[in-house]
């Protein structure tokens, strides 16, 4: 029985485009070209490499045009700054099949390349290099909060992927497929998890790597990145899971609009006025914030159109929904099922969930419909 080859004995023969999306990485980009030179020497790759940089101004442009190697280039962006947008830029520039991204700091080895590649050969949609998987690993030195910042991020991620290090910046994807994406609206550094979901792949390798901690140049994992990954993954999870999360932030809206109601009211009767009139400005008060908060977040991606038109949509809507609410808790409170203890409780709690249900459908639809038009796809 024949032993199968070793890896190091497998001949790549696909042409690669590998990408670094860098800023301030001037430093780092002739240890990057060598390493990545010495590979395409010792495995024979037919490879192409491009940096694609966020206006660093520091040597960058200089730095790749001193290797003098033809099949290393830089593209110096304009627009705004951002990891995934400069790899997704590099991607749409790249002229082989396959792509691989990986960062520009050296904490991937380039020497997995060969991994991926052979991943993808074996029917993968994507590889990945994990820290995670058996074989994977990370410098000694990360500490526990750097590990559990990293594991809070895989957490959010799992409803979207199965991947074990959905947060790795380093991975091979067909060009094919990269290009099936639909609406690319990347924001942060994880351009991966993106890819993954847009391009609808779910047959994931994972590829063990040791992750290195940078030696030159300053890390770009800031607080603030970290909450732009926030935002990104919302807008994911807006992209996977549409109206099960726009019914969500729906509901957090109005458990919002009720604390508002209740503190109007208070405030209201504190200044000594009648009944009627902090019931109303209750009302009025949490109306108003609930349009706002709806439009400013749950169905943000029609916040550009007339504020007015919507608020009157917003307020026939809400009508609609509590004459929906009052006429089914009168109907079933008739029934014989709601004629027990607390039997009008649970009929008025019916009403309510219908009428809000009435309510978001309303609004989703109707009040801050999506229009498919250029210009108006975020989420």
């Amino acid at each position: 029985m024949c032993n199968p080859p070793r890896l190091a004995e497998v001949r790549i023969v696909a042409p690669i485009s590998i990408i670094i999306p860098t800023y301030r990485e001037a430093q780092n980009i002739p240890f990057v070209i060598e390493r990545i030179r010495a590979l395409r020497e010792a495995r024979d790759l037919d490879l192409e490499l491009i940096f694609v940089d966020d206006q660093s101004n520091d040597g960058s442009v200089e730095a790749v045009a001193a290797a003098g190697l033809d099949w290393v280039r830089i593209i110096v962006r304009d627009g705004p700054r951002g990891l995934s947008l400069a790899v997704v830029e590099g991607f749409r520039a790249a002229r082989n099949e396959v792509l691989v991204c990986m960062d520009g700091d050296l904490s991937h080895p380039p020497e997995t390349i060969p991994d991926l590649i052979l991943m993808l050969d074996n029917g993968h949609d994507l590889a990945i290099g994990s820290r995670y998987v058996r074989g994977g690993s990370t410098d000694d030195d990360w500490g526990f909060f750097r590990w559990l910042n990293s594991q809070m991020a895989t957490l959010l991620a799992r409803p979207l992927t199965r991947v074990s290090d959905p947060m790795s910046g380093f991975f091979a994807v067909r060009k094919s497929d990269f290009d099936q994406a639909r609406d690319l609206n990347p924001i942060g550094y994880k351009i991966a998890l993106e890819i993954i979901v847009k391009c609808d792949l779910e047959n994931i390798g994972e590829v063990p790597i040791h992750f290195v901690d940078r030696a030159r140049g300053e890390s770009k994992l800031t607080f603030k990145e970290q909450l732009r990954y926030i935002q990104h993954v919302r807008r994911l999870y807006l992209y996977r899971f549409a109206n099960a999360m726009y019914l969500l932030q729906f509901l957090v809206v109005g458990a919002s609009g009720m604390v508002v109601n209740l503190a109007t009211l208070s405030a209201l009767q504190f200044i000594g006025m009648a009944d009627w009139v902090a019931l109303m400005g209750g009302i009025g008060v949490s109306v108003i914030s609930n349009f706002l908060l709806n439009r400013r977040f749950t169905f943000s991606y029609a916040r550009r159109r007339n504020p007015w038109t919507q608020f009157r949509g917003f307020l026939v809507a809400s009508l609609v929904g509590i004459l929906v609410n009052y006429v089914v808790a009168i109907q079933l409170s008739r029934l014989d099922w709601f004629q027990g203890p607390f039997g009008l409780q649970f009929a008025a709690m019916t009403g309510i969930a219908c009428g809000l249900v009435f309510n978001f459908l309303g609004n989703r639809f109707a009040v801050f419909r999506r229009q498919h038009l250029r210009g108006d796809s975020r989420r």
